[in-house]
């Protein structure tokens, strides 16, 4: 599989200077890190050309560990659930972009790494009755959807997000497909302008609330802040449908989510905004507070304020009470699935950090991401930077050359690790070497 990509250089915003540089001073004024300036480095549009995965070619992990081909031949393999006896369940679904896409206010041709006109709407499973390592059995579990992602078992119901609903159905543990009707627990935003299209969704420790992710619609509310209503947030609902709130709000796009063993924290991996520059903004790791807001559309990483924001959009009591994330991911790394690592399988180091699988820039002049990195943890909180541990899908940096693009991230109840690559349509595993 072989793609050709694209790189454009957007115009620099020279009208921007004057007044990114009166919000600049008042960013390092109010907080003090080390984010570049806005506009500091020209926005680029710049997709990577995906090669594929030939002969003996896969990931790289740290010494000690093995990686290999777990199951492949689907259709934009997206997101991974683990059933409660032991079947991982694959929701196989795309973005409906055309061939050319508007990012901003430029039309440039979108990433061809996937057939973005078509969404296979489909649940896969996977059962490795025999324990080896492989699944033997491979049935389709579910079709009739509309742009699954997040999927979750409680009791007897298996829930699916869809791009415009919470779903759940009738379910027994053990059955390799759903044959029962369905029913909606409540609608899920989907605007005419759906960018960020998937949802997420997980339970809390008890089983007693349901939390769904929702993306922004846009990059920065260039469609107007009216059609992001109920966007860029993070809900908590019953499951049984009711009691939908806003549990956070001001997330561009929050998509992993998990719970820091040991406490009843949640975390989720979020991607930011584009266009101001290679190193601006982040993506970043951060606990989510009840009732916190992250700053989206109006201000980055805390109280930094976007310097697009028209005049008459701008919101300076909701900048004042932007929550600084805790964790920088890496502007444009496309920071996706998460997953707490809660086995023994994995040496010491690894007790209750997080894994996060990168799915890769387009907004950046060197691509950046394409891998997993790992997160330590102590006590519940990070207790280190991010480091790099399932590498290798980058094939030559300097032609953007990539083998595949990492989404999601699980652990087995082996402890291994399953990561998804949704340009190969493959999913690796990752396994300490006794």
């Amino acid at each position: 599989m072989k793609t050709n990509c694209l790189l454009i250089a957007s115009l620099f915003c020279f009208q921007c200077f004057t007044a990114t540089a009166q919000v600049a001073k008042k960013n390092k004024e109010a907080q003090s890190d080390s984010l570049e300036l806005p506009y500091s480095t020209r926005s680029v549009t710049n997709f990577c050309d995906v090669v594929g995965w030939s002969g003996t070619e896969k990931p790289s992990a740290p010494a000690g560990f093995e990686v290999s081909k777990y199951a492949d031949g689907f259709q934009n393999p997206r997101w991974l659930y683990v059933l409660p006896n032991g079947d991982v369940l694959v929701a196989e679904s795309n973005s409906h972009h055309s061939t050319i896409e508007k990012v901003g206010g430029t039309i440039i041709g979108a990433n061809k790494s996937n057939d973005l006109s078509n969404s296979a709407n489909r649940i896969t499973l996977l059962r490795d009755a025999d324990k080896d390592g492989k699944p033997e059995v491979r049935d389709t579990f579910l079709t009739g959807l509309n742009q699954p992602f997040g999927m979750l078992v409680l009791g007897n119901w298996f829930y699916v997000a869809n791009t415009d609903a919470l779903m759940r159905f009738p379910y027994k543990t053990g059955q390799t497909k759903i044959n029962g009707k369905g029913e909606k627990i409540t609608d899920l935003p989907e605007t005419k302008h759906n960018r960020h299209w998937t949802r997420n969704i997980i339970a809390n420790q008890t089983g007693t609330k349901i939390y769904i992710s929702v993306g922004s619609g846009s990059n920065i509310a260039e469609n107007g802040i009216e059609a992001e209503k109920g966007r860029a947030a993070i809900y908590e609902i019953n499951p049984d449908g009711t009691g939908k709130r806003i549990y956070a709000s001001g997330l561009r796009n929050p998509v992993g989510m998990g719970f820091a063993p040991g406490t009843n924290t949640l975390w989720a991996a979020v991607n930011e905004r584009d266009e101001l520059g290679d190193d601006l903004v982040p993506d970043y790791l951060t606990s989510v507070k009840d009732g916190g807001f992250y700053g989206w559309p109006y201000s980055y990483f805390g109280q930094h304020e976007d310097p697009r924001i028209k005049a008459e959009d701008k919101r300076p009591d909701l900048v004042m009470k932007a929550i600084i994330p805790d964790v920088e991911l890496g502007a444009h790394t496309a920071s996706l699935g998460l997953a707490f690592y809660t086995k023994k399988s994995f040496p010491e180091k690894y007790d209750n950090g997080v894994f996060i699988a990168q799915h890769g820039s387009w907004n950046r002049s060197v691509l950046a991401g394409y891998a997993v990195v790992f997160v330590p943890f102590k006590n519940g909180k990070p207790s280190g930077i991010p480091e790099e541990f399932l590498t290798g899908f980058i094939a030559n940096l300097d032609q953007n050359k990539v083998h595949g693009r990492p989404v999601d991230v699980i652990v087995t109840p082996d402890g291994s690790l399953l990561v998804t690559d949704d340009t190969s349509n493959t999913i690796w595993k990752v396994t300490a070497i006794k």
